[in-house]
């Protein structure tokens, strides 16, 4: 992807996104080409690198071909860094041994040790090394030559050439940081979209095959007892497959949706669960014979999507605890719509609970997220409560406060 300078003018913008659409061997071959360039250019020869002082020779064919090898390796500086610093580093000290003029193509030499900081992989330590043992046989070379340096003034160089180098890795540290850090935060999402997904497939088969079970058992019953009513059971239990389907579906085509796609289909977003659906949860639990009462309180807003889904997941986690662990007992549904937040009671009545019957005290499994804990997981990502508990009268309940503010149409 092409970054862009926010302060780069608009007639700038095209060029250089361009520019950094190019592949980096491309790159590196016109950074090598340009400066090839520049170094026959006379002005530019007082900016290059010297440190040899030698009486000069006057420039020959070899002295052109040392400058060419100062310039033209760096087209390899990423691919092979240790490569290209070897051979400018030592076109750059042939050079200067042999006393010719400095041209602005030394400037490589820098160029070739920022890259091999930053770009060198491995065996990093040995090339730092060889590099700092060739440098310290250029030093003696040039003083056997007549050179009028001293020992400071190598020394100095060779900090500067250090400098260089430590530049150029500490960028490459600060890149493998960044790259890390990438990594993780991908590994998080991606964990955190699975334990969703499971989320997601544990509310809907889960209830729907529960309330398919209880609709099954009742009709088996019937068939026996009362055969005019078995069809109602069987009928309901159909019904139960075709919303199990519908919620499957939606939750199929929000996995494969990108973007602002899964909102923008109205067929997904007709499908998709939400609060106002509750009556057909309601209906659904009671065709598998329990006695279930909806109420609501307030003036009903349009919420976010997910304010939707977390609420209507709320009473589907109550409703199937019910009809798995409380099958026939009276429940109560209560929502109530505020203007900043929505509370949901899920209320079924029995006998005083044991541990053994309260499903609201369950551990989740060794997969995480599943029933009670994932939809207390839900609600906190809304910054919402949910509590759920046997009641001291006998029976449990599931009560969850959500914040949301309604959606401006």
């Amino acid at each position: 992807m092409s970054r862009q300078a926010p302060w780069s003018p608009p007639l700038l913008r095209a060029p250089l996104d361009r520019w950094n659409e190019l592949d980096a061997s491309v790159k590196d071959g016109v950074l090598a080409l340009t400066l090839t360039l520049l170094a026959f250019v006379p002005t530019l020869s007082a900016i290059g690198g010297q440190i040899g002082d030698l009486p000069e020779r006057p420039a020959n064919a070899l002295s052109i071909a040392l400058t060419l090898a100062q310039t033209l390796p760096l087209a390899a500086r990423r691919r092979w860094p240790a490569v290209c610093l070897a051979v400018v580093a030592g076109a750059f000290a042939t050079h200067q041994a042999l006393g010719f003029a400095t041209t602005f193509g030394s400037v490589g030499l820098y160029l070739a040790l920022y890259s091999a900081g930053a770009h060198q992989a491995g065996h990093r330590r040995p090339l730092m090394a060889t590099a700092s043992a060739a440098y310290a046989v250029l030093a003696v070379v040039l003083h056997h030559l007549g050179s009028p340096q001293r020992v400071p003034d190598y020394l100095a160089f060779y900090l500067a050439l250090a400098a260089i180098w430590l530049v150029g890795g500490t960028v490459r540290t600060r890149r493998r940081e960044e790259a890390e850090r990438r990594r993780l935060a991908a590994e998080v999402a991606t964990a955190a979209e699975r334990a969703r997904i499971a989320r997601e497939l544990h509310d809907v088969v889960t209830h729907h095959v529960t309330a398919m079970v209880v609709q099954s058992d009742a009709a088996q019953f019937l068939l026996t007892s009362a055969p005019e009513r078995a069809a109602v059971s069987l009928t309901a239990v159909s019904d139960t497959g075709r919303r199990a389907l519908t919620e499957l579906r939606y939750l199929l085509g929000v996995l494969e949706a990108t973007g602002e796609s899964a909102a923008a289909d109205p067929a997904r977003a007709d499908r998709a669960p939400a609060l106002g659906r509750v009556v057909d949860l309601v209906e659904q639990a009671r065709r598998s014979g329990q006695s279930v009462e909806l109420s609501e309180e307030g003036e009903r807003r349009a919420r976010s999507v997910d304010v939707e889904l977390a609420a209507y997941r709320v009473v589907q986690e109550g409703l199937t605890n019910a009809m798995k662990h409380a099958s026939g007992q009276p429940t109560r549904v209560l929502v109530r719509h505020r203007e900043e937040h929505i509370e949901i009671r899920v209320t079924t009545d029995g006998p005083a609970a044991s541990p053994a019957t309260v499903p609201l005290t369950r551990k989740p499994g060794p997969a995480g997220g599943r029933g009670l804990a994932g939809l207390r997981a839900r609600v906190r990502m809304l910054d919402g409560e949910l509590e759920a508990g046997a009641r001291p009268e006998g029976g449990f309940e599931v009560r969850a406060t959500i914040p949301s503010q309604p959606v401006q149409e």
